[in-house]
């Protein structure tokens, strides 16, 4: 489909697959409406009526769905219509809400497609209130985000971004290139009558707008968090109390927990909610050498999850201090952000402060000071979660604030900032204003393919493929 060729008539099961109380068929555009009356009866005196006249708007009125061959009666029925512009799509819609049979809602769904409508695309609903501007570009994306969204700090986020939080912002940047090229340009088609903004105003004026971008980009990490989660691995020599941690962290027994060295021998992952930041946290096998075969394996799968962490909480045995077997492990550990937590305090805490010197010596990656926790008496492990958080990357950044959560918006951010760094550099200089305008033009450009504003087709359709059918 041409994501500008909208005006047929389309319908999907926009509620998730499987039995459940409701289920809901949409049916969006010019045939939504005949596709209520050929499918829809009110129940009076027994006698089933269709209706004679376009049904009213965003009103709910109970009755009967018929089966779309024989006209008997299929299902018990809540139809709501919404008369455009004022509906999701800003097209004429009609929601059938039955009970959530998979048969009763294919054959709703065959009914209205023998009355003239056609299956949906992917996110064409959506994508369709996009076009007939129900929304922007970004809000739209911002629909797939709330409905994945695993902790309610992501739902805020997703939320903001769908009530236009970086849509406001990313306006309000494009509207100051677009005064400031106004004014280039009209000096150039008009030098007699216009004069020029100074280099020094165009120099200041975009690098306004410049440290807006990157300022925008600086919360990437943390928009990338609360949208996509982060991958936690607790990592450590055997025996440290890793099994303990991911246990205490869960508040349930889920790794096996056992004096023996080696126990743990393969990667056991778990979802955590660390200061509303989604984590898939993975206990690993401890990491030393070994000659059993099976050991071996997992300690090469801990290796292969250290090196996609987001976040490594490395364990030592605070009643041992830091030990030359700790420190060896230091090469699987390097070049990602660290967390040390130093268990086992109730047993005694040998980590002294020479130790920690040591260890902030050789790994520059230790984010926040060590933390001490016994798993075994519960000390510690409040503080710890928040602690966690802020040690991700972006993750001191609260979901309040306007953050950059989509790929495709950090990529458009930085191709706006490359064009306003030429055009910054080329107005320091001296150089044309013709020139400097090609360059503000092509960073409105960008901005405007966040909100939408400039986005080609293409790039539409690319995005919408992504959503599900009935979205």
């Amino acid at each position: 489909m041409s994501a500008f060729g909208a005006g047929d008539t389309i319908a999907a099961v926009a509620t998730a697959p499987g039995e459940a109380g409701i289920g809901i068929v949409r049916v969006s555009g010019p045939g939504a409406f005949p596709c209520a009356r050929a499918l829809f009866r009110r129940e009076r005196g027994g006698q089933l009526t269709p209706f004679t006249a376009p049904p009213p708007s965003h009103r709910v009125t109970y009755g009967v769905v018929v089966h779309p061959d024989d006209g008997r009666r299929l299902d018990s029925c809540l139809l709501t219509c919404f008369h455009a512009p004022r509906s999701y799509t800003g097209e004429d819609v009609a929601e059938f809400a039955c009970h959530g049979s998979n048969l009763v809602l294919a054959l709703v769904l065959r009914g209205a497609l023998a009355s003239g409508a056609r299956p949906a695309e992917p996110g064409e609903f959506t994508q369709r209130a996009f076009l007939n501007g129900r929304l922007d570009l970004a809000a739209a994306e911002s629909v797939m985000d709330i409905i994945s969204a695993r902790t309610t700090a992501a739902l805020r986020v997703a939320a903001g971004q769908h009530g236009g939080h970086l849509s406001r912002a990313i306006r309000r940047l494009r509207a100051a290139l677009i005064e400031l090229l106004a004014e280039i340009e009209a000096a150039i088609d008009f030098p007699d009558d216009v004069e020029p903004p100074t280099d020094e105003a165009v120099a200041a004026r975009a690098g306004g707008v410049r440290t807006e971008c990157r300022e925008l980009l600086r919360t990437a990490d943390a928009g990338r968090l609360y949208r996509e989660g982060a991958a936690l691995v607790i990592a450590g020599r055997p025996t440290v109390g890793k099994s303990s941690l991911l246990n205490a962290l869960l508040g349930e027994n889920r790794a096996i927990v056992t004096d023996v060295a080696g126990t743990t021998r393969d990667v056991i992952e778990e979802g955590l909610n660390l200061g509303g930041i989604p984590v898939r946290a993975a206990d690993t096998a401890g990491l030393r050498e070994t000659t059993d075969s099976v050991e071996m394996l997992g300690v090469a799968r801990t290796r292969a999850r250290l090196a996609e962490a987001d976040l490594v909480v490395w364990v030592l045995d605070a009643s041992e201090g830091y030990t030359v077997d700790d420190e060896a492990l230091l090469p699987d550990l390097a070049g990602r952000p660290l967390v040390v937590v130093a268990n086992k305090t109730d047993r005694g805490d040998r980590l002294s402060a020479a130790d920690e010197r040591r260890l902030r010596d050789r790994a520059p990656e230790l984010r926040g000071p060590i933390a001490r926790i016994s798993c075994n008496t519960g000390a510690g492990l409040d503080e710890l979660p928040s602690a966690l958080a802020a040690a991700l990357p972006g993750g001191s950044l609260p979901p309040e604030s306007i953050l950059v959560s989509n790929a495709r918006h950090g990529a458009r951010l930085a191709a706006a900032d490359e064009s306003l760094t030429r055009a910054v550099e080329a107005a320091a200089t001296g150089f044309d204003q013709a020139a400097i305008a090609l360059d503000l033009k092509l960073a409105a450009e960008a901005l405007g393919e966040i909100t939408g504003e400039t986005v080609v087709e293409e790039t539409i359709t690319r995005i919408f493929a992504r959503f599900c059918v009935g979205k």
